[in-house]
């Protein structure tokens, strides 16, 4: 993934002060909409028929099922804001019921918010008409779902090709397309068959190159590997960093899974009650809690495991490089440097896809996120 130091708080914040283990940064928020792919705000979604007034008794500080027996409407999305920055992962992260579905559905416009403005790409949805609509998801916006949505009728390949075929690209270049994206995907030589033929995670593999293949700028992601076996998910989640490291795409993840969560986020927004709780970077979530609600989340977290060196590595700055060092990758795990930290004095460096060195790990400053006492 794209992991250097982002943005954190909320897309209204226009700067910030982030503790990250026992070191401060300083970060400042650009908050223009060109600076960004997605901006939302103030987005409600109320389903019924008194939505006025259940969004005045939500703004009262009534909870959801109070409104519900009050006026017989139900507050899935409260007043939300938040923009993402270009390649940035965004993730956000609730339990079943705490509107998150709703929410990327309002920002996709796959349903229209009850109120607030949505921008993506520019382009401000709630305003738009049919034709400006249609031409952003056919050239810039894609998503992908839990159910694959296949067409079972249609090769794999044809699958893949459907939003090109859609855009009038002529079919021998759009069969073309198609397979090099299944190549990326880890599915070359699978374009002839059905999706039948395939298990639940190729499925997914193809539901993700049909949504690579319109080169989108933007892509929606509901909960994608939540029906799939853990070593599947596990397998389509580093498919997932792999090809954002490559392809640097802007997307907004959903989920219910924490872990998930701290494994593929830039920044990740924990909702409940249709509200943002809290949004940060993983280490300011797990090192700096709100609220005993993502206090609760934080506790059994496998934090070795999930948070990588670009999570917690120093910026190198002027810093001179001792060539004796142990050296690692962005996406190293944490569990993997731990006993280079342990076992010496030495700093470990961190370097980039290139294997240029790009920050450093530090073993007071890692001890700092990982130990349960700061959570």
């Amino acid at each position: 993934m794209s992991r250097s130091i982002r943005p954190t708080g909320s897309g209204s914040n226009a700067q910030s002060t982030v503790e990250v283990g026992i070191k401060v940064m300083d970060t400042a928020t650009d908050t223009s909409n060109e600076a960004s792919r997605v901006r939302v705000e103030g987005v409600w979604k109320v389903f019924g028929k008194r939505p006025e007034e259940a969004r005045q008794m939500a703004e009262a500080g009534a909870g959801r099922e109070e409104i519900r027996e009050a006026v017989g409407s139900v507050v899935a999305v409260r007043d939300v804001s938040f923009q993402v920055s270009p390649g940035e992962t965004f993730v956000v992260m609730g339990l079943s019921g705490s509107g998150k579905s709703t929410l990327v559905r309002c920002v996709s416009h796959l349903i229209e918010p009850t109120e607030g403005t949505v921008e993506v790409c520019g382009t401000e949805l709630t305003q738009a008409d049919s034709a400006t609509l249609r031409d952003l998801r056919r050239r810039k916006m894609a998503m992908v779902f839990q159910h694959f949505g296949l067409f079972p009728h249609r090769t794999v390949v044809d699958n893949v090709a459907y939003g090109l075929e859609v855009q009038g690209m002529d079919r021998r270049e759009r069969q073309e397309r198609a397979r090099e994206l299944l190549g990326t995907v880890g599915l070359e030589g699978w374009g002839d068959h059905h999706p039948q033929q395939l298990s639940g995670g190729m499925q997914q593999r193809v539901g993700l190159a049909r949504a690579l293949a319109v080169d989108p700028e933007v892509l929606f992601f509901d909960e994608p590997f939540s029906a799939l076996d853990p070593l599947i998910r596990r397998d389509m989640q580093d498919e997932l960093i792999e090809l954002q490291l490559r392809l640097r795409r802007t997307l907004v993840f959903i989920t219910h899974d924490f872990v998930e969560a701290l494994k593929l986020a830039d920044r990740i927004a924990i909702m409940s009650d249709g509200a943002f709780v809290q949004v940060g970077t993983p280490v300011e979530i797990l090192t700096n809690p709100a609220d005993d609600y993502v206090r609760a989340f934080t506790q059994d977290a496998p934090v070795v495991k999930v948070l990588q060196a670009c999570s917690v590595m120093r910026p190198l700055g002027e810093t001179e490089i001792d060539p004796g060092w142990v050296r690692v990758s962005l996406t190293t795990p944490l569990e993997a440097a731990l006993p280079h930290l342990l076992g010496s004095t030495d700093p470990v460096l961190v370097c980039d896809e290139q294997e240029a060195p790009v920050g450093l790990l530090h073993a007071d400053e890692v001890a700092g996120v990982i130990s349960p006492d700061r959570r």
